[in-house]
Formats: C-alpha cells, structure tokens, sequence
C-alpha cells in the first residue's frame, strides 16, 4: 500500500509564494491520482478523506479555542 502523505503538499500549499505556486501543488496531486490504476485510486481517496476529516476536526478544535479565549475576555 502506497502512503500518500497529504500532509506534505498541504504544508508546501500554505507555504507557497503565489497563487501560480499553489496552482502547480495542485496539478501535482491532480497527475499524481491520474496516474494510478483504479484499485490506487480508490485508496488514494480513502486517504485523502481520514487527511481532510482530521484536519477539519484539528481546525474545529483550533477555532473552538481560540473562540473561547475571545468570550473570556
């Protein structure tokens, strides 16, 4: 099974210097799954969706703290 770490191009994502950048990240990820057999595919997107639910649930969590510190005051 082939880990893809999601993590790593959204990281380069954010840290990209321009929209053209962040463009060319995305290309990346759109060859990459177009490249693989269907069977790839399927595990690809099974990935990418535990990726993206953590990273909702992290940015929840963040946003619930951060919002709860501003009530405080």
């Amino acid at each position: 099974m082939i880990d893809y770490n999601f993590k790593k191009y959204h990281i380069r994502s954010i840290n990209a210097n321009s929209e053209e950048e962040r463009a060319a990240i995305n290309q990346e990820l759109k060859d990459l799954y177009e490249s693989l057999s269907e069977e790839d595919k399927a595990e690809f997107n099974r990935q990418l969706q535990i990726f993206l639910t953590r990273e909702v649930g992290r940015l929840k969590s963040d946003y619930e703290s951060i919002k709860g510190l501003n009530n405080d005051n």
